[in-house]
């Protein structure tokens, strides 16, 4: 008896999509890892019946680089967890963001960029957009600012809900609305909450962006990113990828997947220990604010409450303006508990520091230190914040 998906809570749908297909009656719990560059056809009808199929936007088992079912079946989880009917995989999230603007974008149009997003973002804007005639500019993150800044040539309007660091969350529903009123598409970043706690094409956005290193991966072993898209979108999406030869590993997609399945049960324990975590620091003398969405104190928390089911392990510390760049280092160095390290999404605790100047849209005179707070125990991981916190004040 095969069970109604439409009536599963997305916990329970995660543990079942993707999976394998039966072989001899019987099917392993997970799809097997298909390695392979070359894949036979018993003769050339089945071969030229194969590539009609591909050229007409199939998906098709016909070459190692056009993706295994290993792959498929990660193509396949990955697009019912952001409720799209096509997700592309790539070998980083970097890499799926050039690819969406690099399709959909062309010599003459411009692109409307949210200040606060991943920060490579803007070298994809310096190093390959502005050189090849693709204009671009940024916007605050409200939709006010954009509607003041989006042109006739607007042909595109990129965020990331919410923004890096700072955490600034837009209102994806009215953005959509401005972009499709303008002719131009909405891509969303949506690595903060990695398909599960936000749902970006269910506001009206028309891409998608991943970068599943961080939550979807969780246990920072593997670069992988997605797009995903619907329509004729995820079509000219998936021919351009042909073109630019654009695949994961089957290895890396197995691991994705293998991922995927418990991220409903991770995401949950990071987001309680770095609330829990955000509010023993809030009022910290040496700290003058902490940034997360899910506290009462975030500027635009109502809309976090609206548009997301949950929060992840993230939130910065603003630290006191009178501490400088060597005592706020010496305060992460302190550090026994968090690694020091630029990703974060997998199952340990990460501090970073940043100079104010570096972190776009920061508001605040002090150093930025931003925590990712892993699977620890969160009373081991305040004890160790608080040390470290002692050693410099």
């Amino acid at each position: 008896m095969t069970a109604d998906r439409s009536r599963q809570s997305e916990r329970t749908r995660l543990i079942h999509l993707g999976r394998s297909a039966p072989i001899e009656g019987v099917r392993p719990v997970n799809p097997p890892v298909v390695r392979t560059s070359t894949v036979l056809a018993p003769d050339i009808a089945t071969m030229r019946a194969n590539k009609a199929r591909r050229d007409d936007g199939s998906r098709v088992f016909s070459y190692g680089a056009r993706g295994t079912p290993t792959a498929h079946a990660l193509e396949d989880a990955w697009a019912a967890l952001e409720g799209g009917e096509r997700a592309l995989l790539f070998p980083t999230g970097l890499a799926a963001i050039a690819h969406v603007m690099i399709t959909c974008l062309a010599p003459g149009d411009h692109v409307l960029i949210q200040n606060t997003v991943y920060p490579q973002v803007h070298n994809i804007r310096s190093a390959y957009l502005e050189r090849r005639g693709i204009a671009t500019s940024y916007f605050d993150g409200t939709v006010q600012d954009a509607a003041a800044k989006i042109t006739p040539a607007t042909r595109m309007i990129y965020g990331e809900n919410p923004g890096s660091w700072v955490y600034d969350l837009i209102d994806v529903a009215a953005l959509a609305t401005l972009a499709h009123d303008h002719g131009a598409l909405l891509v969303v970043d949506n690595t903060w909450a990695s398909g599960l706690l936000h749902k970006p094409l269910a506001h009206g956005a028309d891409i998608s962006v991943i970068a599943g290193t961080k939550y979807v991966v969780g246990h920072s072993d593997v670069m992988i990113g997605a797009v995903v898209a619907n329509g004729d979108l995820g079509r000219d999406l998936w021919r351009m990828q042909v073109v630019m030869g654009q695949t994961v590993s089957p290895d890396d997609a197995y691991l994705t997947l293998r991922g995927l399945r418990t991220i409903a049960a991770r995401l949950p324990m990071h987001a309680a220990g770095a609330l829990r975590i955000a509010r023993h620091l809030e009022g910290h003398p040496l700290i003058a604010a902490v940034l997360h969405p899910a506290l009462e104190s975030h500027p635009r928390h109502e809309l976090w409450r609206r548009d997301f089911t949950g929060a992840n392990g993230l939130l910065t510390l603003a630290m006191r303006a009178d501490l400088d760049m060597a005592t706020v280092d010496r305060f992460v160095d302190t550090l026994g508990l968090f690694g020091i390290g630029s990703s974060w999404g997998g199952f340990e605790s990460l501090a970073l520091p940043q100079a104010p100047d570096t972190v776009r849209g920061w508001t605040h005179p002090g150093i930025a230190v931003r925590l990712h707070i892993g699977l620890e125990d969160p009373a081991d991981l305040e004890a160790d914040l608080s040390r470290g916190l002692a050693a410099i004040g």
